[in-house]
């Protein structure tokens, strides 16, 4: 990370900094660009897609930066940024195509949209950071096989959770140790929250209702476990992780309430907790050696066998340009999946729901999402909660009941459908998914 601050100096010197196109015009990518405006030496945001224009207007206007232009057609975009001038548009595409831009990062949150986006940023060369995590988490194994075709990185961002935990966790690795637990803090959980409950809250921080009602409900963290489970192969130890365990004791000993014996068999374990004040992301970890086990001892951390390592913050977008620099600058990509899916997120019924009803998106007032092992999901043929958006029920289902692909209508032609389908053949061998929507077309 120390390297970061002194290579983007470089660029600034240069004259040649990293060139930052944002899709998405919300409450991160306000506060994104106007840390990259005012505060990131050797990088510029230069163009921002928004379906509002206003919008676009708004997070350049809430950085300090005037003479903003709005751009309809690829030339217009790139003769704004080669003038040094701001623009926004309402084609995404654009950002995407443009030479002028060297890295695009994703605040949107949206599966189907986000991977059309991603798709064309990689046709023309560019490498995305994500601070998207359902998007990630739904096709993300199969999103970096396309990322590797045209040799640029599609990676998540420090400040996110997956990042700061990843971060952590190629830290404690490099001190010799081995992670069996990484766990995410929540302040509170309550599967049944919707936008109305959260509506004030929202409004408070002048953030979407939606967005933390996944917050609330635990989709979002089911999300970013997910992640974090993709790139160190980490499980569940069951559907849902610890669903809401309250635990305020000392970090410190927090390994207290798991079985060492089955974090071995399992290889390690994805989870989070609610509670702990001033704590953020764990990992807990042990370590092989007896002779470096009485170091440790000696330097505070306890008796072992799990050692606690732990981060009280993550900054979201203060840090997000980190990740942007080792992407662009160290090829560096965070919370890269070994593989295909470990862990995905399913959807399950917040309230009873009807035959004929057609699901809301998450963060919604229909469906929750849990985190679950990638075995059980394609065997129960789970419908993720990263698509849920637009599926017609065809049967009634009880709250709290997973739902599943035998259970709904999916919306005709969604490339997202198409990926996770190619996914589970390309990874898992499986094309029972890609018969499905074959049927369903």
């Amino acid at each position: 990370m120390m390297m970061v601050d002194n290579a983007l100096k470089a660029r600034e010197e240069q004259g040649k900094p990293i060139r930052v196109g944002m899709i998405g015009a919300g409450f991160m990518g306000q506060g994104l660009t106007n840390q990259i405006v005012n505060s990131i030496p050797g990088m510029r945001m230069v163009a921002v897609y928004s379906r509002n224009l206003d919008k676009g207007f708004h997070v350049f206007g809430y950085a300090g930066l005037e003479d903003i232009l709005v751009a309809t057609t690829q030339t217009q975009l790139d003769d704004a940024i080669h003038a040094g001038k701001p623009v926004v548009t309402e084609d995404a595409f654009l950002l995407c195509r443009s030479e002028h831009i060297d890295v695009l990062v994703d605040v949107t949150g949206s599966v189907e949209f986000g991977a059309h986006v991603v798709l064309e940023a990689f046709k023309y060369g560019k490498d995305v950071v994500l601070m998207n995590a359902e998007l990630d988490a739904t096709i993300g194994p199969i999103l970096q096989t396309y990322a590797k075709k045209h040799n640029v990185i599609l990676s998540a961002c420090d400040g996110d959770e997956p990042g700061v935990q990843m971060n952590l966790y190629r830290w404690v690795k490099g001190l010799g140790l081995i992670p069996r637990v990484m766990g995410n803090i929540k302040g509170l959980q309550d599967r049944y929250r919707n936008p109305t409950t959260q509506q004030g809250w929202a409004e408070r921080w002048g953030q979407n209702a939606a967005m933390v009602t996944s917050f609330a409900d635990g989709s979002k963290i089911s999300f970013e476990q997910t992640i974090v489970a993709n790139a160190t192969g980490f499980v569940v130890q069951s559907r849902g992780m610890s669903r809401g365990v309250e635990y305020r004791g000392d970090i410190m000993k927090i390994g207290e309430i798991y079985d060492i014996d089955e974090l071995r068999e399992k290889g390690g374990i994805i989870d989070y907790v609610v509670g702990t004040p001033l704590t953020k992301v764990y990992c807990l970890a042990e370590h092989p050696d007896p002779k470096q086990q009485h170091y440790l001892n000696l330097y505070k951390m306890g008796e072992g066998p799990l050692y606690s390592f732990f981060i009280p913050y993550h900054l979201c977008h203060f840090e997000v340009p980190n990740a942007i620099s080792r992407v662009v600058l160290f090829r560096d990509c965070l919370a890269q999946p070994l593989a295909g899916p470990v862990v995905e997120v399913c959807a399950v019924a917040k309230r009873d729901l009807k035959a004929g009803e057609v699901l809301d998106d998450y963060g919604m007032y229909m469906t929750y999402g849990e985190a679950v092992n990638v075995n059980e999901m394609s065997q129960m043929r789970y419908l993720p909660e990263g698509l849920v958006m637009g599926c017609k029920l065809k049967r009634n289902i009880t709250q709290d009941d997973v739902i599943t692909y035998d259970d709904v209508e999916l919306p005709a032609g969604r490339l997202a459908d198409q990926l996770r389908a190619e996914q589970y053949r390309h990874f898992r061998g499986e094309s029972w998914l890609e018969e499905l929507l074959c049927v369903s077309v």
